[in-house]
């Protein structure tokens, strides 16, 4: 057993963009901070959360009781930051338990420059977001007034509209897995998690990832087998860029997959329309059938837009393959006549359950 370095003291505030104001406890960093507030349902895997570049400019609260009970490893990443804009939580731990960690996790947060508050009870406040949908707030150590706190909040931009794949895109290409692999899958960035690029070279597959405003004729030089269109952040309404890309290569036939963001742009390259969702799905623990095989399956998800579920099940050039059981959302599709296929939840599970991973073995069959 850890003792948690004792950085913070003090009170910290809240104030969400209805002018609800909460006053809890400081927690990390120091300063100011605002996005778009929203919950995770899981019970753990706090620190590959923070870390997933799709969390970018999300203010999290996570709905366990409690958070740093097992400190923080450095092999427990997603990317290489924490990409949250701010954490809510109702109680911290203030001992560690776990001999692989390497720190508390308050010292990570430090170390990241998280600025975050706890005492807030998270339950009232994701009942309030489930009534009354995502919105955005401030976090902060430096103002106690709500004035204050309004004036601060509106310098923070909507989601919808915000494109934010460009901030977190790798700058240059980069490797993954066995050059020598017959597999070859070229990787459209737009804030890739780690453990889906391990989930594909653990299959044999040799990965290069290239930046997100990478043309196709770039892609096309690594000579792939297939092409991975990433998760990310912010809204792929505003990724026109990314829209052209995959139509492109979609007419080379070759295979290709899609994850969560990757899933919303492969509809959009269909001409499927998105939506910002009213509070998204965070968690490990949504229930997902699988039209093709009758079967459900409990998947991790981490999303504020979905595809416009008329508009896909009208549309003559895709088929719906899973829809989410709590809501009937749309979570799979498959392009008609192409080897092309997306999910909006994500396979690679880290943290959650692994009943989906067998859409890489499917993506990897396709490729063989």
């Amino acid at each position: 057993m850890q003792q948690l370095n004792n950085l913070s003291s003090g009170p910290a505030y809240l104030y969400l963009q209805d002018g609800t104001f909460l006053k809890g406890k400081s927690f990390g960093a120091k300063g100011t901070t605002g996005g778009e507030i929203c919950f995770n349902t899981g019970m753990t895997g706090y620190q590959e959360v923070f870390t997933d570049p799709s969390y970018t400019g999300q203010m999290l609260i996570m709905n366990t009781a409690y958070v740093g009970n097992y400190g923080v490893n450095d092999a427990d990443v997603e990317s290489n930051s924490v990409k949250i804009k701010g954490l809510i939580c109702k109680n911290i731990s203030s001992r560690y338990s776990r001999m692989m960690a390497s720190d508390s996790l308050e010292n990570y947060l430090v170390k990241n420059n998280l600025i975050a508050i706890y005492d807030v009870d998270t339950r009232a406040l994701v009942q309030h977001i489930r009534n009354k949908g995502a919105m955005n707030c401030v976090i902060s150590t430096e103002f106690d007034n709500p004035e204050d706190l309004k004036r601060e909040l509106a310098k923070v931009p909507d989601m919808a509209g915000l494109e934010l794949s460009s901030e977190v895109s790798t700058p240059e290409p980069y490797t993954v897995g066995d050059e020598n692999a017959a597999i070859r899958i070229a990787v459209m960035d737009f804030g890739v998690k780690r453990n889906i690029l391990t989930s594909l070279a653990e299959r044999g597959a040799y990965l290069k990832v290239f930046n997100a405003h990478t043309q196709p004729a770039t892609l096309q030089e690594f000579n792939p087998s297939g092409y991975f269109i990433s998760n990310g952040p912010g809204d792929p309404a505003s990724m026109p860029y990314a829209v052209e890309a995959i139509s492109e290569l979609l007419e080379t036939g070759k295979p290709l997959f899609g994850i969560c963001l990757g899933h919303q742009l492969l509809a959009l390259a269909n001409g499927i329309p998105t939506f910002k969702m009213h509070h998204g799905h965070r968690g490990l623990n949504h229930p997902v059938k699988n039209l093709i095989t009758g079967k459900s399956e409990i998947t991790t998800q981490n999303h504020g837009f979905g595809i416009v579920p008329e508009a896909a099940q009208a549309s003559d050039k895709i088929e719906v393959t899973h829809v989410n059981l709590n809501d009937g959302s749309i979570e799979g599709i498959r392009v008609k006549g192409k080897p092309a296929f997306s999910v909006q939840y994500h396979p690679e599970s880290t943290p959650g359950p692994y009943d989906s991973r067998y859409l890489f073995d499917q993506f990897i069959g396709m490729m063989q």
